[in-house]
């Protein structure tokens, strides 16, 4: 049995230890090795749909494996955030002056608007739009954490942007401003009162979603990307005011649209193991298709699908 995939280790797994419970554990791969553990432990309970839902857990539990898998370009991460902008190079220099960046490449696409990807800290983002491209920007909300935080607002202002609110203390542990940029981009710059000026499973860069219905996305993103959530913070009544999803070495916050922080359609470029298989798990769950896989001129083969929520995801693997 332990020559098969996991899928198929983990399916002829459960039926032997519900066919024959008195029977010593099947042998399979380490990776699912404390999970079937479990199941040994729940197998007598009576209750009929025990079969299926530990199946849908186990299987949740390897595809958060398999995105988590280094399948990706050097210096990138299972996620990186892509913002869409009429002014591509006036964002670029932007996040030069303000943040530091560093860019890393620059080209021209297939529809005239320029590509770019930079670095600010440990962390990639890819700008793109401008030139003779005619499509729909998508500007985004991007936590930033930074050793300091006045400075760096100063920084911000000082290049362009427009003071959405000015460094304060929060109750949560970061001192944190909020930038507008000239392209629409919201910027919310933080420095954590900790050991680390980044908290703990956080990066440089992480995106930041305001959906409406945030309970709702984060279940989609679960069943089309094996997400899993790390925490959340919402009212008596349900409403989400902050959450983090965990997806392969990457995090997503979020927290319910209101008053100003209202929906802004995000584009990202997710790296996956096998793009194919990915593309029609996000299908399955609710995306909708915006360009089946295929192999581009750059080295990934590429497939898009957008959200329930408008979002955009380019789901990628290295062609080998």
């Amino acid at each position: 049995m332990a020559n098969g995939s996991l899928i198929e280790q983990l399916d002829e797994a459960v039926e032997a230890i519900i066919a024959h419970p008195g029977a010593p554990l099947p042998r399979v791969s380490s990776h699912i090795a404390a999970e079937l553990g479990i199941a040994a432990e729940l197998r007598d309970l009576p209750r009929a749909e025990f079969k299926a839902r530990l199946k849908a857990d186990l299987e949740r539990k390897i595809a958060m494996t398999a995105t988590a898998t280094k399948q990706f370009r050097e210096g990138f991460h299972t996620i990186t955030p892509y913002l869409i902008v009429n002014e591509v190079v006036g964002l670029i220099d932007f996040v030069k002056q303000a943040f530091g960046a560093q860019e890393l490449f620059r080209s021209t696409g297939s529809a005239g608007g320029f590509h770019s990807e930079v670095r600010i800290g440990d962390s990639m983002i890819m700008l793109g739009g401008g030139g003779a491209w005619r499509g729909t920007p998508t500007p985004t909300a991007i936590h930033l954490y930074v050793e300091d935080a006045d400075a760096v607002y100063k920084q911000a202002v000082a290049a362009g942007a427009t003071s959405l609110h000015e460094p304060v203390d929060q109750p949560y542990g970061d001192r944190e401003a909020s930038v507008k940029d000239l392209s629409g981009n919201h910027w919310y710059i933080a420095t954590h009162k900790g050991a680390a000026h980044v908290p703990e499973g956080l990066r440089t860069v992480t995106p930041y979603l305001h959906p409406r219905g945030a309970s709702q996305m984060i279940d989609f993103l679960e069943r089309a990307f094996g997400a899993e959530e790390q925490s959340r913070a919402a009212s008596p009544d349900g409403v989400i005011h902050h959450a983090t999803v965990r997806i392969g070495d990457s995090m997503v916050e979020m927290g319910e649209a209101h008053g100003p922080w209202q929906p802004m359609p995000t584009t990202f470029y997710l790296y996956v193991n096998d793009v194919d298989a990915w593309y029609q798990r996000a299908i399955e769950a609710g995306a909708a298709s915006r360009g089946e896989p295929a192999d581009q001129p750059y080295g990934d083969r590429v497939g898009g699908v957008a959200d329930p929520f408008e979002n955009t995801w380019y789901l990628s693997t290295p062609i080998k």
